[in-house]
Formats: C-alpha cells, structure tokens, sequence
C-alpha cells in the first residue's frame, strides 16, 4: 500500500505543478466559466489578483511537501489536508459561478486522493 500512496502523491504533485507553473496561461476545459487562463479563471470567481497568487503559491509548496514526504512521512498528513482544503475551494468556487458538474471534476478526484493520503496511514 506504501507504493500506491506515493504514487498517489506523486500524480497529485506534478499535476498542481503542471496547472500552475506550466499551464498558467493556457486554455483548459476545467477552467471556470469561459477563462482561457488562469488569471481569467480568478475574475470569473471575482477574486483578486493576489489571491491568485496565494492560492498558486500554497498549492506549489503543498504540492512540494507531498514529494517530500516520500521520505519525510511529518510531511505527508498536514500538505494532503492542506491540498484537500485548496481542491474544496475550488469546487465552492465552480458552484458559486454555476459551472457544470464536469468542470469541478479534477479538484473532487485531487480532493479525494488527498483525503486518501492523509487518512491511509
């Protein structure tokens, strides 16, 4: 089971990484409402700018602590709850717009397999 849980962290990880460092300013289907970005995704939410700079930089250092925590298991609980928490605003966000259904996806399949590391021990 030890091997399925890092590779569950390791999915999650490089998934946020890849959202917020590589596909920043990229279109996706996830998006909320019609944003082509993610700066466009935080106005669509009527968020400000700098939150969406908070809410990157904690999900890159979360995500960074799940990795860690491969090998350093104090690291594991409290950056997949943090994950958790981020991935429940953003589905909050999703329905506060009225997105479909399909476009809160990812962040309940991050949620539960977050809620997966903390509590699978």
């Amino acid at each position: 089971m030890e091997y399925v849980i890092s590779i569950i962290k390791i999915v999650i990880a490089f998934s946020i990484i890849n959202v917020w460092l590589f596909r920043f300013k990229k279109t996706s289907a996830w998006r909320g409402g019609n944003a082509d970005n993610m700066k466009q995704e935080f106005e669509n939410y009527r968020l400000p700018a700098w939150l969406m700079f908070v809410v990157g930089g904690l999900k890159i250092i979360l995500s960074l602590g799940l990795l860690a925590s491969i090998y350093f298991s104090e690291l594991e609980v409290p950056s997949a709850y943090g994950i958790a928490i981020l991935m429940l605003g953003a589905i909050i966000m999703h329905l506060r717009i009225s997105d479909p259904i399909k476009k809160s996806l990812p962040a309940f399949i991050f949620l539960t397999l977050s809620l997966l590391v903390a509590l699978v021990q």
